[in-house]
């Protein structure tokens, strides 16, 4: 009996071994040796695995996962390939993040992000998960703004701003953070992926490299943790959301303090999580076809905005020297501009009014100069943006607007539930889906597996052409009703 006993300790003994969360993590510099020296760029990676199921998440420093930037579209298929034959790792169990920053980053990526993947799986060891939230309110902005005749523009350094007494409100922010955090079995920090949702592209002083905001943010959080701990930076739905006071023109651009802001309230909220070794590990991959756009019809609307806009200009004595002079005196004195007051007042002596009608040339001049400029301003917008609609309809019609295949990837570690999707989704539809999951910690991240520009909700794609995220999009407004449906979904099944 006492030998049955012991054998069906150590059955049971096996199980919980090889149920046991294991984990390995492991960060390389990809920075390219001839970049502006500024700070380094890494590919970091986590794999998991429960004795059953595999996962790897890698979060890169780098503005997208193909298409756009140094990534080329065979980086994930290839890195994929060599994953599943030299460590046997599913494909569709690799989830791929980019940060979005806009670093510059090594010619052999590959090589270094594949070394990252192999080196977390080598250094393997069992730990304990948690799951909890943050909150940062103070280093992001919305990039869309509402106008008073209920169209939208973006706040971009490709053009300028409208009139303030043009603008009515500001798009939303999700001031979020989502915490996984994993623990050695001492309770030594391990490993922490955090997620929130803003483009880091503020830049730094000297115009180097820079992993912007999230590279700083994770080096504060690697600083304080100590103990080796890696933190991963997973992008969210960043589409629409700039980093704060994106247009400043008043100071030098510096991504430190923001990122140095969002680190310490990362780790603030991760001492109060606890860990714990029982956390259930599932992944799950779909493809699903979202639809294209065709946008023929806007494209003709704005040709004729684009006409509308050339036949406002009108004809001025001013140009840019004599207009910045008046605008000056105009402003220093707007009672008497043109001459000190006691001429003013000798021309009302004497019954003349030289001087007021000079004033009110010079106004009027001054008026029309300024028309012109907003409407160049309106018309550069419009220029810009419809030169990326463009580009996006020749690519749909070549591809005869059938739909295009995406990757949704969800992954469950505990109570931390994270779904993803290729494109730059716009902050409400990551609202939406955190809303709408019947779970309390649910995650969504844009920029993963693929890239395939910006990802609008239908409302915003009311406004096709006002904005870049609007413009620079290959899809339908019916592809967001989709993707949540697909989201939810699989969160469920995880």
């Amino acid at each position: 009996m006492n030998r049955i006993t012991a054998l069906l300790f150590l059955l049971v003994s096996l199980i919980d071994v090889s149920a046991a969360l294991r984990a390995g993590v492991a960060k390389v510099d990809v920075t390219r040796p001839t970049a502006r020296t500024g700070d380094p760029s890494y590919a970091k990676a986590l794999v998991l695995s429960d004795g059953k199921t595999t996962a790897v998440v890698v979060s890169i420093d780098v503005v997208a996962i193909g298409e756009i930037g140094s990534i080329k579209n065979d980086f994930l298929p290839n890195v994929r390939a060599r994953v599943k034959e030299q460590l046997g790792i599913e494909p569709k169990n690799i989830l791929m993040n980019a940060s979005h920053c806009h670093s510059v980053i090594s010619g052999d990526i590959e090589e270094l992000t594949f070394q990252a993947i192999a080196k977390a799986q080598k250094n393997m060891v069992p730990v304990k998960a948690g799951v909890g939230t943050g909150s940062e309110n103070r280093v992001q902005e919305n990039r869309r703004i509402v106008l008073k005749d209920g169209t939208q523009i973006d706040v971009r350094h490709a053009y300028a701003l409208p009139p303030d007494e043009e603008m009515a409100a500001v798009g939303p922010v999700d001031t979020e953070i989502g915490i996984l955090k994993l623990d050695r079995l001492d309770g030594t920090p391990f490993a922490l992926v955090y997620n929130f949702a803003c483009h880091p592209i503020q830049g730094i002083p000297s115009g180097g490299n820079t992993a912007d905001m999230s590279g700083f943010a994770t080096q504060v959080i690697e600083d304080n943790l100590g103990h080796g701990a890696v933190a991963l930076f997973v992008q969210g739905c960043g589409g629409d959301i700039n980093p704060l006071a994106y247009k400043h023109v008043g100071m030098p651009h510096d991504a430190e303090p923001l990122g140095n802001l969002l680190g310490l309230s990362t780790l603030k909220a991760a001492r109060q999580i606890k860990t714990d070794a029982n956390a259930q590990l599932s992944m799950l991959n779909h493809t699903i076809g979202v639809p294209r756009a065709d946008h023929s019809k806007r494209l003709a609307e704005m040709e004729n905005e684009q006409a509308k806009l050339l036949k406002s200009l009108r004809g001025t004595s001013l140009n840019l020297r004599t207009f910045l002079n008046l605008k000056t005196r105009y402003q220093l004195s707007g009672e008497f501009p043109s001459e000190y007051a006691y001429r003013y007042l000798r021309d009302e002596q004497i019954g003349r009014d030289n001087l007021k009608k000079l004033d009110e040339r010079n106004q009027a001049d001054m008026e029309k100069y300024l028309r012109n400029i907003h409407t160049m301003e309106s018309l550069t917008r419009l220029l810009i943006n419809k030169a990326l609609l463009e580009k996006h309809q020749a690519r749909n019609s070549a591809a005869d607007f059938k739909p295009l295949d995406v990757e949704v990837v969800g992954l469950r570690v505990g109570n931390f539930r994270l779904v993803t999707f290729p494109g730059e989704v716009t902050v409400p539809i990551g609202l939406n889906l955190k809303k709408a999951s019947p779970f309390e910690h649910t995650f969504v991240a844009g920029y993963s597996n693929g890239y395939i520009y910006y990802c609008p909700t239908a409302e915003q794609l009311k406004n096709v052409g006002r904005a870049q995220e609007d413009s620079d999009c290959l899809l339908a407004p019916e592809w967001q009703a989709m993707f949540e449906q697909k989201a939810l979904e699989i969160l469920k099944k995880l």
